[in-house]
């Protein structure tokens, strides 16, 4: 297991540093950081001392070394619209994505799976058709056009649920549907079909033999033996749910990174957009570090390969 974790290890430096590249390069393509931090009345030895200070006259190398530096020191700069270190920006707002993000992920796991388990059990009959339909139609549905819906219906219609923003239980019920319904029609699909093929194993057909209730079958001899295909799922999807929380945080309000992310696009504030990028990078690529770790412990062989 330590030889598989440092195999896996070993090359997460390497997708933090083409973050850091990818992250660097968008940095140069907006402009030049001194038209951002200087207004129109800026005098020539004004831009003289800010190119200076931020050594944009040096090479693009060296650039680049010192922007890496000052990363891993978890310098980003400081934001033009808070007046304070992006990166303390960012990592305020860094807690409320992860709740949206972890109650998404619950409700498209639970969710998807209750579905696709009786779905299975149902075969070929009006409520297996019912769930697959619904299934393939939810794949093919935007989330900001079903976010607003759900706003429509259960916010201003029924009155039920908030608009937006963030506060008790029911604040966070709308976003985290609209982000789990990305997950949710595939994980209706993977789980039906390994539900459909595990029963038909001799294990499974040996333990109906033996009399074990149907419940216990399903729960121990069946589903536990598609969760394989499930979290290599889930290990795919990871980055597209985490970029998703930018749509879904900017149409509920969400105060998120998402949301920051957005309002600091149009403010021009690129300290706090670059550092929530490198943030959501990193996130994305320790979840997936997580995945492939739970993974290898659901299924050994994996460890070998």
């Amino acid at each position: 297991m330590f030889g598989y974790l440092w195999r896996r290890l070993r090359y997460l430096p390497v997708s933090l540093l083409l973050v850091l590249f990818v992250t660097f390069s968008v940095l140069r393509l907006t402009g030049n950081p001194v038209d951002i931090y200087l207004d129109m009345n800026r005098t020539p030895e004004q831009v003289a001392a800010l190119t200076q200070k931020l050594q944009l006259d040096r090479p693009l190398i060296v650039q680049f070394g010192i922007y890496l530096r000052d990363v891993v020191q978890g310098d980003f700069g400081e934001s033009l619209q808070f007046g304070v270190p992006a990166l303390e920006v960012v990592l305020d707002r860094l807690g409320n994505t992860l709740e949206l993000v972890a109650v998404a992920l619950a409700l498209a796991v639970i969710l998807g799976i209750a579905g696709g388990a009786i779905a299975a059990l149902r075969r070929d009959k009006p409520t297996d058709v019912v769930i697959s339909f619904l299934a393939v139609l939810g794949q093919s549905m935007p989330s900001f056009w079903l976010g607003i819906l759900l706003i429509q219906f259960f916010a201003l219609r029924l009155g039920w649920l908030p608009t937006s923003g963030q506060g008790g239980i029911s604040h966070i019920v709308l976003p985290a549907l609209t982000l789990a319904a990305y997950l949710i029609p595939n994980f209706i699909l993977i789980t039906r079909t390994g539900v459909i093929e595990t029963s038909s194993e001799q294990f499974v057909v040996t333990a109906r033999a033996k009399g074990i209730p149907a419940a216990r079958v399903l729960l121990v001899h069946v589903l536990p033996n598609t969760l394989n295909p499930i979290l290599s799922f889930l290990g795919l999807q990871l980055g597209k749910l985490i970029g998703g929380s930018i749509i879904t945080e900017s149409i509920f309000a969400w105060p998120g990174i998402g949301r920051l992310m957005v309002s600091s696009i149009f403010q021009r504030d690129i300290p706090v957009v670059i550092a929530a990028i490198c943030i959501m990078c990193i996130a994305i690529v320790l979840a997936n570090l997580l995945v492939d770790v739970a993974l290898s412990l659901l299924d050994p062989r994996i460890r070998e390969a």
